[in-house]
C-alpha cells in the first residue's frame, strides 16, 4: 500500500485534470449566479415585498439536501454537466442576492441626491454611484458563493458531474481496498487547495478593485453574511 505522498505523486496528472474540471464548473456556476443574483438584487432594490420573496426563495434552496436536489434534477436534465451547473448555481444564488441588496442599500442617500442634482440619469447613477459603492459587498457575496460551490461540486459526482467528486465517491465505495483511503484523501486535499486558491484570488481582486476607504464596510459585510 502506497503512502499518501507516493499516491499523489503517481496520480498527479489525473488529480490536476480533475482539479481543472472542478474549477471550470465552479467558475461557470458562480458566473451564472452572479448574473442572476445581481439582476434579482437590482430588480427588488427598494421593493420590500419583492425582496422578501426573492430572499425567501433563494434561502429555501439551501435547505434542500444536496443529494435530493441532484436527484430531483436527473429526470429533467439527465446526468452530467447540466444538472451539476443548475444545482450549483441555485446553491450559489443566496450570498450574491443578499449581498447585492445589502450593497445597494448601503449607498448614502446624499450621494444619490448629489448625482441627481448633477443631472445624472437613472442608469448613470447606477453605473457611476450605486454599483461602485456596492461592489465590495457584492464581491464578498461572490467569494462566499465560490467557497460554497467548491464543496458542493464534489457531490456532483452523484450525477456523473465533472471534477474531484469522482475519486472521492470511488474511494468511499472501495473502503477496505488497496489505496482507497489515499484516493479519498488526495481528492479531498485537492478540493481544499482549489478552495484556498480561489479564495486567495478573490482577496487579490478585492484589494485591486476596491478603494481603501470602502474595505472596512466590506469586512462588516463579511461578518454579517457569515
Amino acid at each position: 500500500m502506497l503512502s499518501l505522498f507516493e499516491f499523489v505523486r503517481d496520480r498527479w496528472d489525473t488529480l490536476l485534470e480533475l482539479s481543472v474540471e472542478h474549477v471550470e464548473v465552479v467558475v461557470v456556476s458562480v458566473g451564472l449566479a452572479a448574473v442572476l443574483g445581481c439582476g434579482l438584487a437590482l430588480l427588488v432594490h427598494g421593493r420590500p415585498r419583492g425582496r422578501a420573496v426573492v430572499l425567501g426563495v433563494t434561502s429555501s434552496v439551501l435547505t434542500i439536501p444536496s443529494f435530493a436536489l441532484f436527484g430531483l434534477l436527473i429526470p429533467v436534465l439527465g446526468l452530467g454537466y447540466p444538472p451539476t451547473v443548475t444545482a450549483l448555481t441555485a446553491y450559489a444564488l443566496l450570498p450574491v442576492v443578499r449581498n447585492g441588496i445589502a450593497g445597494l442599500d448601503g449607498v448614502e442617500p446624499a450621494a444619490l441626491k448629489a448625482a441627481r442634482a448633477m443631472g445624472m440619469t437613472r442608469l448613470q447613477r447606477l453605473l457611476r454611484v450605486e454599483l461602485p459603492v456596492a461592489w465590495p459587498v457584492v464581491l464578498t457575496g461572490l467569494r462566499l458563493s465560490t467557497v460554497l460551490t467548491v464543496s458542493g461540486a464534489a457531490i456532483a459526482a452523484y450525477v456523473n458531474g465533472p471534477g474531484l467528486g469522482e475519486p472521492i465517491f470511488t474511494g468511499l465505495n472501495r473502503i477496505g481496498g488497496a489505496n482507497s483511503v489515499n484516493l479519498v484523501l488526495s481528492a479531498v486535499l485537492a478540493v481544499v487547495v482549489v478552495a484556498l486558491l480561489l479564495d486567495a484570488l478573490f482577496v487579490l481582486l478585492h484589494r485591486c478593485t476596491t478603494p481603501r476607504g470602502l474595505r472596512t464596510g466590506t469586512r462588516r459585510a463579511q461578518v454579517t453574511a457569515s
